[in-house]
């Protein structure tokens, strides 16, 4: 037999999974694709979502903290109340008793204030501290320049903080 006699050139077949693998290549090529988008998608929905998340916390903490201080300072308040309720009393009683329930009512605030981690500055006969002290007067005194000689107004620090300078007058020697 002949080639003409067999009919129609015939084209090679190719190993068997050959051309398979050629005709399957795309389709898997596709799906790693589709894969590959698709985890995208996922991370990136996650993404977002812990984006919403952290900005949902920034939110909360800042409620909080808001809450706290408003809570801190009526804490303060209600026992400056107190004080205040001692000052109507000594307001009313006669004068002999008035000096003794001003100083208790000194006394208490005081100590309502120190409960609040605010303390008095010293400053008397000490050396002037800008840190500290703030000079409304330079006076020539018997005292040592730069040291405090007068107290105007007593300066405060809560906790490490000076929340209040004092005001103070401040030698210049022997002028």
């Amino acid at each position: 037999m002949n080639d003409a006699e067999n009919g129609p050139e015939q084209p090679e077949t190719a190993a068997p999974g050959v051309m398979a693998g050629i005709g399957t290549e795309p389709d898997s090529g596709c799906s790693e694709l589709n894969g590959q988008k698709q985890a995208y998608a996922d991370l990136n929905d996650r993404f977002l979502r812990l984006a919403a998340d952290f900005e949902n916390f920034k939110k909360r903490s800042e409620r909080e903290r808001e809450s706290t201080v408003a809570l801190a300072n009526e804490q303060f308040v209600i026992d400056l109340l107190e004080v205040l309720d001692n000052l109507d009393r000594a307001l009313k009683a006669d004068d002999a008793h008035l000096r003794e329930g001003v100083n208790h009512i000194s006394h208490l605030l005081n100590a309502q204030l120190e409960r609040h981690g605010v303390h008095p500055i010293d400053s008397l006969k000490k050396p002037f501290n800008p840190a500290e002290h703030e000079a409304i007067a330079h006076v020539p005194s018997g005292e040592t320049a730069g040291t405090i000689i007068d107290e105007v107004s007593r300066g405060y620090r809560m906790h490490d903080k000076v929340i209040r300078y004092a005001k103070v007058a401040v030698s210049k020697g022997n002028q």
